[in-house]
């Protein structure tokens, strides 16, 4: 199994993390300038961590020349499969829109330029990320819609793109009826595991810190959801992670 989407560096026990994962690999992810550095440091330390290196939007306002030029030295780095965390999050603010769209947009520009994944962030703005999808021309990039938690009509809509879609604890929530209606309606081939450790930990452990280990409980409600067989979840979810990230 693998966990797509983790935030290793804010874990105090990583080498516990990560032992316990076992031969199992991680794709651990960047925020900002330090954890991207940090994201460089795990893959070179680790064997069985990978690496996606961006700018979320919540930074957006702070973003410099410099920072993207990081990124552009260091996104062939071996280990490093992709751009990300990046996209739009209007939840907290829409204040600073255009700063996010345009953070976003060079962002993918990057990731055209090198041929890479792109790992999205979308809080309440799914159409507007939609609509730089489309308007970047991206059909030539692999894409991945990181904790997908919008309706299943529009999850249709973005399967045009070469998209997979993160699933991660909440789907083992109660209250999730509209993520599980999702998982439901796509296809297998169109999902990916991830936790986003050390949040959106699932049940039965909900409350407490997340770590990727615990994506089997992810696939264990992907498996209910759509009546399939455990074993069937994880081989598929692990095709589809080789394949979207181009891991070795």
């Amino acid at each position: 199994m693998i966990d797509t989407h983790c935030h290793l560096e804010t874990l105090t026990n990583i080498d516990e993390v990560v032992n316990k994962m076992g031969n199992n690999k991680m794709i651990t992810a960047g925020t900002d300038l330090e954890s991207n550095k940090k994201v460089l440091e795990l893959t070179k330390k680790y064997p069985n961590v990978y690496g996606v290196i961006g700018y979320h939007p919540e930074f957006a306002d702070n973003i410099k020349y410099e920072d993207l030029e990081f990124l552009e030295q260091h996104i062939n780095d071996e280990k490093i499969v992709g751009i990300g965390e990046i996209g739009l999050d209007y939840y907290y603010s829409k204040e600073n829109k255009e700063k996010q769209i345009e953070l976003f947009k060079k962002q993918i520009k990057l990731a055209k330029k090198y041929n890479k994944t792109i790992v999205i962030h979308s809080r309440e703005a799914l159409e507007d990320t939609y609509n730089i999808l489309k308007e970047e021309d991206i059909k030539d990039l692999k894409v991945v819609m990181h904790c997908y938690s919008g309706s299943k009509e529009m999850a249709l809509r973005f399967k045009e793109f070469n998209m997979k879609f993160g699933i991660g604890g909440v789907v083992t929530f109660k209250n999730a009826s509209k993520l599980k209606e999702v998982v439901k309606c796509l296809d297998l081939e169109d999902l990916l595991l991830e936790t986003d450790t050390p949040y959106l930990t699932p049940e039965p452990y909900r409350g407490k810190i997340n770590e990727p280990y615990n994506i089997i409980y992810v696939a264990k409600e992907i498996a209910k959801i759509k009546e399939i067989k455990l074993e069937k979840v994880l081989k598929e979810t692990t095709d589809n992670a080789i394949s979207q990230f181009d891991l070795t």
